[in-house]
């Protein structure tokens, strides 16, 4: 039986998100905005039009977002990942194998599926639109490869409507080479800078590249890259998720940090934050880093970091908060401006495989008893019950100025029908 796959991606999907549940914003220019509302993060198809680059600063484009009258709005990653998780839920039940790639793609493996390629797909995407809101392109292809390229071209084409199949397709040839050789998936500026200067300019370019020289300049991977173009499947679904190696949270102030007392509670914020995410994958944390740094646009520029080494893995949030805490006594330095701290935890392994030493007197079994109510807690909330050491009033917090609401995780915030 013939591999085939296909990459489902969402439409820019942040900002549609954001139109779910204001159908007004259809049509209109609008943009989703990083954290502290700085960055253009997600853009309409009409903001694409206005010539405005995904990552500008807001700031430095603001006369043309008033000229426009751009709507724009602050990431609400909670209701983002809510519909994502929604999206998923649809596909799942168009194959039985799926690898869900990022928070707005995933791969579905559509060998046998017993109809034409392009009408599943555009089943596939009428059917997420009508149950979820969501707008999404469908590329179709044998390799995982050539199901990324042919979403982009599906993405762009009014004659795909958002849907291409490129399996067995005359228009191959053709698809490859309008897609230049930085815009293929896995090859980056960096890797297509040195393909350039060999005279590979687009992916078809690549596909036809010798393979002793791709091998010795790229190595395995860039062998990989050309086989898929070619149509040979190297790259399998990925059902099941590898173990995260590490948990990041790291924020920018919504101001400058000076105080010593303010940066504890952040950290000790990120630090929580940090140990929720870790108990949702089951995890434990041998190490803890935890740095703070001023801007990178100053001249009297600041950064450090202290690593805390656990006895025994942990996933309880008090033994992390209180690290944290300490480690920014070591290295926090006055007469600086703080813009971003930061926690990462690494050495994780499953909780099931924490290993004690023979001093460890914590009771670890009281700790995953408070750490489970904890969560459940939170859950039903936002944030409910949280460490003294993370503060009251926050006033460095990250900003959000405008921030829709969580429609569909918040009782309170539910879309009201009029």
């Amino acid at each position: 039986m013939t591999t085939l796959f296909a990459l489902v991606d969402c439409n820019n999907f942040y900002v549609s998100c954001e139109r779910v549940f204001n159908p007004g914003l259809e049509h209109r220019p609008v943009v989703v905005l990083s954290n502290n509302d700085g960055c253009i993060v997600s853009r309409s198809n009409e903001v694409k039009a206005l010539g405005i680059g995904m990552g500008k600063a807001a700031f430095e484009v603001r006369d043309i977002l008033t000229r426009h009258h751009v709507e724009a709005f602050s990431s609400n990653y909670t209701l983002y990942a809510d519909m994502s998780g929604r999206v998923m839920q649809t596909l799942a039940d168009f194959s039985p194998a799926m690898e869900v790639y990022s928070i707005d793609e995933a791969f579905l493996d559509l060998s046998g599926i017993g109809q034409p390629p392009a009408d599943y797909g555009r089943q596939i995407q009428h059917t997420v639109r009508q149950w979820t809101g969501i707008p999404v392109s469908v590329g179709i292809a044998s390799t995982k490869t050539l199901a990324k390229l042919a979403n982009k071209i599906a993405k762009k084409s009014p004659k795909a409507a958002g849907v291409l199949n490129l399996a067995d397709s005359p228009f191959l040839t053709q698809a490859l080479q309008r897609v230049a050789v930085q815009d293929v998936w896995g090859v980056g500026l960096r890797i297509a800078r040195k393909l350039n200067a060999a005279g590979i300019m687009n992916a078809l370019d690549l596909s036809r590249a010798d393979i002793g020289w791709i091998r010795g300049q790229f190595g395995v991977q860039g062998v990989r890259t050309v086989y898929e173009l070619q149509a040979i499947s190297c790259y399998p679904l990925e059902e099941n998720p590898q173990d995260k190696k590490t948990i990041i949270v790291s924020r920018m102030f919504g101001r400058s940090v000076t105080a010593i007392d303010e940066l504890m509670e952040a950290s000790a914020t990120y630090a929580a934050r940090a140990g929720e995410k870790l108990r949702q994958e089951g995890l434990a944390a041998g190490m803890m880093s935890v740095s703070v740094a001023t801007s990178r646009f100053i001249e009297h520029r600041y950064y450090n970091v202290h690593t805390t080494v656990f006895p025994t893995a942990t996933f309880d949030s008090a033994e992390l908060v209180q690290a944290a805490t300490a480690s920014i006594e070591r290295i926090y330095r006055e007469g600086f401006d703080y813009k971003r701290a930061g926690v990462l935890l690494h050495e994780l392994t499953p909780q099931e495989y924490v290993q004690r030493t023979l001093f460890d007197t914590a009771d670890r079994a009281r700790a995953g008893r408070l750490m489970r109510t904890l969560d459940a807690i939170n859950r039903r909330g936002d944030c409910t019950v949280r460490w003294a050491a993370e503060g009251i009033d926050k006033p460095w917090h990250t900003q959000f100025k405008h921030l829709s609401p969580k429609f569909t995780t918040r009782w309170d915030q539910l879309p009201v029908v009029s």
